[in-house]
């Protein structure tokens, strides 16, 4: 018996009758080593952006928004592909940015499935203004590392 608690399993699959292709996820992936820079130093940023962009390009996610922290990342996302759902396609991103980039990120990720009469733009308020509330820039405005799809806001 450890003598500290460990964080459970978390389970990512969607309900059964719920169809995922079309529905919005608030995701959170937090970096290995949590109160570091590891995701903005060194263009890991502009990398992660980078990549963020390319599978939103390619559908292999629709990206309403995805907002890249020092220590994590914040993302409202769909995934239209039915064989590319959320338990394959978040994992893929962080094994290619962990080899591409050197991420190390934390094993699991949070993910919260929005439900209809939950608001996409409260949502997306929340991620926009984390860099705010951390005190890193003065409006949600001047942060680099934000991408937010034309139709999302």
């Amino acid at each position: 018996m450890p003598l500290y608690p460990r964080r459970k399993h978390l389970p990512h699959e969607t309900p059964l009758g719920l169809p995922s292709e079309d529905a919005t996820f608030f995701l959170t992936i937090c970096a290995k080593r949590r109160g570091t820079d590891e995701l903005t130093a060194n263009h890991h940023g502009e990398a992660l952006m980078e990549a963020v962009r390319h599978r939103h390009a390619n559908a292999i996610w629709w990206c309403r928004v995805f907002l890249v922290m020092p220590d994590h990342i914040h993302a409202l996302l769909r995934f239209p592909q039915p064989d590319r759902p959320l338990t394959k396609v978040v994992p893929d991103f962080k094994k290619y940015t962990a080899r591409t980039i050197g991420i190390f990120w934390q094993k699991d990720f949070f993910d919260h499935r929005l439900r209809h009469d939950e608001s996409e733009r409260e949502k997306a308020d929340y991620i926009l203004h984390n860099p705010v509330r951390a005190g890193l820039v003065k409006s949600w405005e001047q942060w680099p590392y934000v991408f937010i799809a034309l139709d999302a806001i």
